[in-house]
């Protein structure tokens, strides 16, 4: 397995997030514009929460709520959990497996370095024992 960091280095920079004030409505038009289904809550560069389409169909839509009235704030996860760019996927995934959750942002001391989702762990965790398959196919045939 190898650590979180190498899947970061794939987007180079890129972090999408929201402000706590805005509008859950805006929150959704920009998870549809990244094509994600959670972003990082930025406070002045702080990581503050995590808005999610599980916050908006549990505490929106099933509660009768308007997207437009409803700020970020009121909704997201605030209780977040991130690993370091030294995690490895597979501490990650027995982590999002634990606490039931998709999305980690990985933060190096007060500093947001992005978010990973199970995608990108599942992705890795395929690449690997492809590699694995292809190697073991290669040393069997000679």
């Amino acid at each position: 397995m190898r650590a979180i960091a190498e899947l970061l280095k794939k987007r180079e920079g890129t972090v999408f997030s929201l402000a706590p004030q805005d509008s859950v409505f805006e929150a959704l038009r920009r998870l549809a514009d990244h094509d994600v289904g959670a972003m990082m809550v930025l406070d002045n560069g702080r990581l503050v929460g995590v808005f999610s389409e599980r916050d908006y169909t549990r505490k929106i839509a099933l509660a009768g709520k308007s997207s437009r009235d409803t700020l970020v704030k009121d909704i997201m996860t605030a209780n977040v959990v991130t690993v370091s760019p030294q995690t490895d996927t597979r501490d990650c995934m027995a982590l999002m497996s634990q606490k039931k959750i998709r999305h980690l942002p990985v933060m190096e001391g007060n500093k947001v370095l992005g978010m990973i989702s199970i995608r990108d762990i599942m992705n890795d965790i395929i690449a690997d024992h492809e590699l694995t398959i292809s190697f073991l196919q290669h040393y069997i045939s000679g």
